[in-house]
């Protein structure tokens, strides 16, 4: 553990070092994060403790914080003119900053050709957000000099969307330090790409960080990340990289990415081509001699292997008849849903406007189920003059079947 005294007794051995950030549509070097380091007893120590000790006074973090800046600062200077350097800072800190000394050492360098719309102001915080309508104040001031907003650590909590809302960042910065395999559940998944839709609406950018792993690396490419940086790609150091230091790395990697995700897509069109297939072929032969309860039945005979749940409803998403459930081998009618309303549904409405216009069933994105909780997507098929049939497929087949889990 770093004594706190120590730095402040020897502060000309704190100095910067940068962690590369890269680009997705361009593979290359955009940016870096700096990052602050001690020399000690001959060790390179980092400053993250140093930074995140509540017993050390925020006069005492912010002189350090400010002279690591400064360094970094002047050696950014011989960097070309479109790379961006992150400055990651705790709310709780800039708040303290009364006499506004990071601002006055950010124009300070503007003169000497370091422009402020090439800094990103990471904004972080230990605790809750401090004095939310004191931070929104102060970074409006930052932005009018053309400074750049990220709100960091977005994976580690994911609960700051009223922070998203209250600061309208450039860039969202997402945290894969959980994400350490393969075994990464559908809710985690939903939450980021709920943040890549949230992130597209209101014009920002996604930042994943702490990449330790390929896997992570594609987890952030699918996700959309447009920028990413971690161990994987480069370590911090106190020197810069060439900008097309990994170009032909990222491009390859991205490549087979791409490969996997084409297989996945051309497989869910390949089932979703057979049960429009099936079910066509079964409705032209039942759907005159049969109502709706025979057709339903004989729809749940046929595809048994895949389904658990089945049922119809108007072009208003009123269902009319009971659902057909799969139980123990058998199909049965339970009468809990008749005369539920479903538009209400995400995508319903659009979804009925597609089938009624092209004639053919969709299916649905993995969603989890209000009843069981298990993952699972839905087949829709128009099966009548505004009659749509909603086919709920079993977890156990998509289980069975990666590109639809």
């Amino acid at each position: 553990m770093i004594d706190a005294l120590d730095v402040m007794a020897a502060l000309d051995q704190v100095y910067p070092v940068f962690q590369p950030i890269f680009s997705a549509d361009e593979h290359r070097v955009i940016g870096y994060e700096i990052f602050g380091r001690f020399r000690h007893d001959g060790e390179s120590l980092s400053l993250g403790p140093f930074f995140l000790d509540d017993q050390v006074p925020a006069d005492f973090r912010l002189e350090a914080d400010l002279l690591i800046l400064e360094k970094a600062f002047e050696k950014a200077l011989e960097l070309d003119g479109d790379i961006l350097l992150f400055i990651n800072r705790d709310a709780e800190l800039l708040i303290e900053d009364k006499e506004e000394k990071l601002l006055t050492l950010i124009l300070s360098h503007k003169e000497k050709g370091l422009d402020p719309s090439r800094l990103v102001l990471e904004i972080s915080e230990r605790k809750s957000m401090p004095d939310t309508a004191n931070i929104e104040h102060i970074l409006h001031y930052y932005r009018t000099y053309g400074i750049k907003i990220a709100i960091d650590k977005l994976g580690a909590d994911s609960s700051k969307l009223d922070q998203i809302n209250l600061l309208q960042p450039d860039i969202l910065k997402v945290d894969l330090g959980t994400l350490r395999g393969a075994a990464i559940g559908p809710s985690y998944q939903d939450i980021l790409h709920s943040l890549s839709l949230l992130a597209r609406k209101i014009g920002a950018s996604l930042l994943f960080e702490s990449i330790e792993t390929v896997f992570q690396l594609q987890f952030a490419w699918k996700h959309g990340g447009r920028y990413y940086q971690g161990f994987y790609l480069m370590n911090p150091s106190p020197s810069f990289v060439k900008e097309e230091v990994l170009n032909e790395k990222l491009r390859t990697e991205c490549h087979a990415f791409i490969l996997t995700e084409q297989k996945k897509i051309e497989r869910l069109f390949s089932l979703r081509s057979e049960l429009n297939q099936r079910l066509q072929e079964l409705n032209g032969k039942l759907r005159k001699k049969l109502d709706d309860y025979e057709l339903l039945m004989a729809i749940g005979n046929e595809l048994d292997e895949i389904a658990f749940r089945m049922y119809i409803c108007d072009s208003d998403g009123f269902q009319d008849i009971p659902n057909l459930v799969s139980k123990k081998g058998s199909w049965q009618f339970e009468e809990g849903h008749r005369r539920k309303n479903w538009s209400w549904r995400p995508y319903f409405l659009e979804n009925i406007s597609n089938m009624r216009s092209e004639r053919k069933g969709f299916l649905s994105d993995r969603y989890n189920d209000i009843q069981s909780g298990e993952t699972i997507r839905t087949f829709s098929f128009p099966i009548g003059e505004e009659r749509y049939l909603f086919v709920d497929l079993h977890p156990k087949f998509l289980n069975k079947r990666e590109e639809l889990y």
